[in-house]
C-alpha cells in the first residue's frame, strides 16, 4: 500500500527559507501521527506544504497523490478538497450563521444540489453534536462549540487526512478534552488519518500514537 502522505529528504520552504531540512516522513491511512515541538520549531509549516500553502525545496513530496514539489495552480483547490484542516482560532466567518458558515465551503469546493448540500450539513452537524446550533452565530456560541463547528467545517468533503494544527490551543482543560476526545474518535472510529500539530505531550500519553518531534528546523519519529 502506497503510503498517503511522504516526505523523502524534503526541505520545507517558506519563501525563499528552509524552515526544516531533510524531512523523512511517511503517514499511512488510518495513522494517528503528533507533530511536536515548540513555538517557530517548523511543525506548523509541515502542515502547510501538505496544503501547499508551503514549497517544496529539495527532495520529493506527495500527498493524497499529489506531487507536492510539481503540484499546478489549478489542482491545489483539488488536493484541498480530500484535507480537512482544523485551526486554533477556529476561522469561522463572523458574519454569517453556522449553516452559512459550512454551505460557504460546500459552495466553493463545487456542491450544486441544494438537497445533498443540506443533507451533508445535517450529518457533519450530528457528527459533532451540534445539530441545534445550525441558526446560531458564531458569536453566540462558546469556544468549545466553535471548535466543534470547525470540525464539521473540516468533514464536510469527506477528507481522507484530518490536519489539526494546535486544535485545544484556545481552550480550557475541560473543553480542550471534549475536542480531543471527538477528534480522537474521527480517526479510531472512522478511521480517518488523523495529523495533529502541538507542544502539549500529556495529550500523546493520553491519547497514543505515532510522534514526530521538531527541534533546530529539523524533524524526526521518535
Amino acid at each position: 500500500m502506497n503510503p498517503l502522505i511522504s516526505f523523502r529528504n524534503a526541505d520545507i520552504m517558506a519563501g525563499d527559507n528552509v524552515v526544516v531540512h531533510g524531512l523523512d516522513m511517511e503517514i499511512n491511512a488510518g495513522d494517528l501521527v503528533y507533530i511536536l515541538g515548540k513555538v517557530g520549531s517548523g511543525k506548523t509549516s509541515i502542515i502547510r506544504s501538505i496544503t501547499a500553502e508551503h514549497a517544496i525545496g529539495s527532495g520529493e513530496a506527495e500527498a493524497c497523490g499529489f506531487d507536492l514539489k510539481r503540484i499546478r495552480q489549478r489542482d491545489i483547490p483539488k488536493l484541498r478538497r480530500r484535507l480537512g484542516v482544523i485551526f486554533q482560532d477556529f476561522r469561522l466567518l463572523m458574519d454569517r450563521s453556522v449553516q452559512d458558515n459550512l454551505d460557504f465551503i460546500l459552495k466553493a469546493t463545487g456542491w450544486k444540489d441544494r438537497r445533498k448540500a443540506d443533507e451533508r450539513i445535517d450529518e457533519v452537524l450530528e457528527a459533532v453534536g451540534m445539530t441545534t446550533k445550525a441558526h446560531k452565530m458564531p458569536h453566540q456560541l462558546s469556544g468549545g462549540e466553535q471548535q466543534r463547528i470547525a470540525i464539521a467545517r473540516a468533514l464536510l468533503n469527506d477528507p481522507e487526512v484530518i490536519l489539526a494544527d494546535e486544535p485545544t490551543g484556545n481552550l480550557d482543560d475541560e473543553t480542550a478534552e471534549e475536542i480531543l476526545r471527538l477528534i480522537n474518535k474521527l480517526n479510531k472510529e472512522n478511521g480517518t488519518t488523523l495529523i495533529m500539530v502541538t507542544h502539549d505531550k500529556s495529550i500523546v500519553e493520553r491519547y497514543p500514537g505515532r510522534v514526530f518531534v521538531c527541534s533546530d528546523e529539523s524533524c524526526s519519529e521518535r
